[in-house]
């Protein structure tokens, strides 16, 4: 892999990742922009112990703009993109309309007892391109090039985690207008929060308790139960395992774990990273197939969970990617309504051991696995 790293014209970095050395990498931004003058500030929730993101700036971000208009094209016959280059393999650059940017700030505690507290909303949010065919998806790309991204995500997670005040690296993706995706060009996020997120320290409290309660590693033990169970098996590998978890919030929800347990995408060895793309392309193939033939492209959100960067007990926490439809079936979304939305408790109206016969079921042809024997075999 070469890494090129270049500034746009408003002065965000922009990093290219190739799979050959010797593409060069000289294109300069050509557009007149000023440079950017973003800012954003998180809120303290006392009564949830949680923060949150006041970015007023990302209402004016881009908005489905026509495909000849795409910011995330590369720069061809004249009209210029966010990607200055006329090609790339995948390149990675600072959004322009950022949740969370610059450096850490000083905590502000206001009101009675200092309850209404906030600082300046400190971090960096990126943009992955995964292709430069606009029409494409991910599951579209081939095992080398789904192997740049994942080496694009490790490397982006250890730059991000060097950043003063970052707390934890999030790398995900959003597909389809009904997750909410402003831009149709086949794309992901990272960002560098500067807080161990309220889904993460939830985590490492299950997982602390667990371990208090039986001495083993919380992560370790549903791997092995699901893997013992094998209803809700998907997919396994040599070095991954793919399940739909026992306790599914979504309709049709994945879980992807390495077998052997790692805090981060930099701790995968080198086999883990070669099964990767062949497993995980599988189940993004599988995905668009849950509805049948006809049907357009699965909605989707899939997301790396990461240990946060400075704890330490991250090296019990375990690497891994949940992907998840709000799609429920042909036609129907699932919305977070009253129970979901005011409670956080969710219905799953799609048994989990469904979900995972349905997955099994359309599988590509001539691809099996040891997960789809288990799963048959109960």
């Amino acid at each position: 892999m070469k890494k090129t790293t270049t500034l746009l014209a408003d002065g965000r970095e922009l990093v290219h990742y190739d799979a050959r050395d010797d593409v060069p990498r000289d294109a300069v931004d050509q557009r007149p922009l000023e440079p950017t003058a973003t800012a954003s500030e998180i809120r303290h929730d006392p009564l949830l112990d949680e923060w949150v993101a006041v970015a007023s700036h990302r209402q004016t971000r881009t908005y489905h703009p026509p495909a000849d208009a795409c910011p995330l094209c590369p720069s061809r016959d004249g009209r210029h993109s966010e990607i200055p280059a006329a090609d790339y393999d995948v390149v990675v650059f600072e959004n322009r309309f950022p949740s969370l940017t610059g450096g850490p700030g000083p905590l502000t505690a206001d009101g009675p007892g200092g309850l209404l507290a906030h600082r300046p909303g400190a971090g960096r949010c990126e943009v992955v391109c995964f292709t430069p065919d606009h029409d494409a998806s991910f599951a579209d790309l081939t095992p080398d090039q789904a192997r740049l991204v994942l080496d694009a995500w490790t490397d982006r997670t250890a730059e991000l985690s060097q950043l003063p005040g970052v707390q934890q690296v999030f790398c995900f993706e959003n597909r389809g207008r009904e997750i909410g995706v402003t831009l149709s060009h086949p794309h992901g996020q990272i960002y560098a929060y500067p807080f161990t997120t309220p889904r993460t320290a939830r985590m490492l409290h299950s997982l602390a308790a667990h371990r208090e309660r039986t001495g083993g590693n919380l992560f370790d033990d549903v791997l092995a139960a699901e893997r013992a169970d094998g209803r809700r098996l998907v997919l396994t590998g040599d070095h991954w395992t793919a399940f739909v978890p026992h306790a599914a919030h979504w309709p049709y929800e994945v879980h992807l774990y390495p077998n052997r347990r790692v805090p981060d995408l930099l701790g995968l060895d080198e086999a883990a990273r070669a099964e990767f793309p062949h497993v995980y392309l599988e189940l993004l193939r599988r995905f668009d197939r849950i509805f049948g033939a006809g049907e357009p492209p699965t909605p989707y959100i899939s997301a790396w969970h990461q240990a946060p960067v400075d704890r330490i007990d991250r090296r019990d926490f375990a690497l891994h990617l949940e992907l998840f439809t709000v799609r429920r079936t042909s036609g129907k979304l699932k919305f977070l309504a009253g129970s979901e939305s005011g409670m956080n408790v969710f219905i799953n109206d799609v048994p989990p051991e469904a979900a995972a016969a349905r997955l099994r079921e359309i599988a590509t042809r001539g691809h099996h696995s040891q997960g789809e024997k288990a799963g048959q075999q109960q």
